[in-house]
């Protein structure tokens, strides 16, 4: 699910898989600690992953990382099946596979990859049509992206924050963002599948008899 995706599914889902776990706060404690401030507990682990899922075979390497207490290689094969979810717009198995690969970054204290994840969430709530819910994961991952100097996923994060409240109606405010996203693309040398993308967002403003008219 990259920036230059388009596609969105026209009907939101008012109930996700996975109840959020407020998105990376945990991220923040990692970063307080870091700078020598005290750090919360961390969290004490996770449900089990629904049968349904579990007798998926893309959930065989997924459990066998998780057996072995193996975050990283736990949180790269619940990103795989997450994003196999995607392509087949099964958003509600996206979302739990999502949230699964988002804890375990966090419990490998991969922070850029906690970042990266909590936006893709936000991108696969927007592409399922959720803007509402999706905003929150790309405020927060904007947030912490500018706190690890992380200029491309504070970009991507600015970019699909301003897309989603575009479909919110905050034509303003949308605009705002995809400037910010451009700025920070270009400076990360971003692809420029990414930086069209923000470019498109931003819009083109075009004469409309006496007056202008912004076009998205």
């Amino acid at each position: 699910m990259g920036a230059g995706n388009g596609h969105r599914h026209p009907h939101p889902r008012s109930t996700w898989g996975e109840p959020s776990p407020g998105a990376i706060t945990r991220v923040t404690g990692w970063l307080r600690s870091l700078l020598g401030t005290r750090s919360p507990e961390p969290a004490s682990g996770l449900g089990q992953l629904p049968i349904r899922l579990r007798r998926d075979p893309l959930a065989a390497p997924y459990l066998a990382a998780e057996r072995e207490g193996d975050h990283p290689r736990a949180a790269e094969a619940a990103t795989v099946a997450m994003e196999t979810a995607v392509g087949r717009e099964e958003w509600w198995v996206a979302d739990i596979w999502g949230h699964r690969a988002l804890w375990h970054f966090e419990q490998a204290q991969l922070v850029l990859e906690s970042v990266r994840q909590a936006r893709r969430i936000g991108d696969l709530r927007w592409a399922a049509g959720d803007p509402a819910s999706a905003r929150r994961y790309y405020a927060e991952a904007i947030d912490e992206a500018r706190d690890i100097g992380a200029e491309r996923e504070q970009g991507l994060a600015a970019f699909g924050l301003g897309r989603a409240l575009l479909d919110l109606g905050s034509v303003t405010e949308a605009r705002r963002l995809a400037s910010a996203a451009i700025t920070l693309l270009e400076r990360s040398e971003a692809p420029p599948v990414e930086l069209e993308a923000a470019r498109e967002l931003l819009g083109t403003e075009v004469a409309v008899g006496d007056g202008r008219e912004e076009r998205h």
